[in-house]
């Protein structure tokens, strides 16, 4: 054994190298008939061994909602049952959070200047629920805030309200920053 995986031998000959978990979990002992339940047990641990493992790859460097996971487990090939158990096993673990997720996504996408549409539809996009999107949006910095201080950084321009309403700001957010303009410029004349 080394590195987590054990070398299978057959009939006395070397036949392949495995998982040591997939043999676990398929019954493999040594001196045991290896028969075709066995068989079947094995490729069946191999496949989810190898979900498992893909998905500890997608996960390693960011966190996914559970529906992205499938989804890229899926591209990989991996079956549906090995991938909905993957999926179930990391959830369990807590490796896999989907309001953890929304929670970080939905703080990223507000530092870079979204407004609370934008989020909402990004994080349904990322297979996050009504639900889900919701609570990761209400623990935000309130849109408004968000809204006067890019006002404030950019200016109160037509072209802040226009960029406030293409980042997902709601509307009469994006027309105070242009009413306020237009006010003043009423005011001058």
């Amino acid at each position: 054994m080394q590195g987590g995986r054990v070398e299978i031998e057959l009939d006395e000959a070397p036949w392949r190298t495995l998982p040591v978990d997939a043999v676990v979990r398929a019954g493999v002992v040594l001196g045991r008939e290896f028969d075709r339940a066995t068989a079947r047990d094995l490729a069946r641990a191999l496949r989810r061994s190898e979900a498992l493992r893909t998905a500890g790859r997608a996960l390693r460097f960011r966190d996914l909602s559970a529906k992205a996971l499938d989804e890229r487990l899926a591209r990989r090939s991996v079956p549906p049952a090995a991938r909905a158990e993957a999926v179930e096993a990391l959830e369990r673990a807590g490796v896999l959070d989907d309001g953890r997720f929304a929670a970080g996504r939905a703080e990223a996408l507000a530092g870079r200047g979204y407004g609370d549409a934008a989020i909402r539809a990004d994080l349904e996009r990322q297979g996050v629920g009504p639900a889900g999107a919701e609570a990761a949006i209400a623990g935000l910095e309130p849109e408004s805030v968000r809204a006067e201080r890019i006002a404030a950084r950019r200016g109160r321009t037509v072209t802040t309200a226009r960029y406030l309403a293409a980042r997902g700001f709601e509307p009469e957010l994006a027309e105070a920053v242009a009413g306020e303009l237009v006010a003043g410029d009423s005011e001058e004349r």
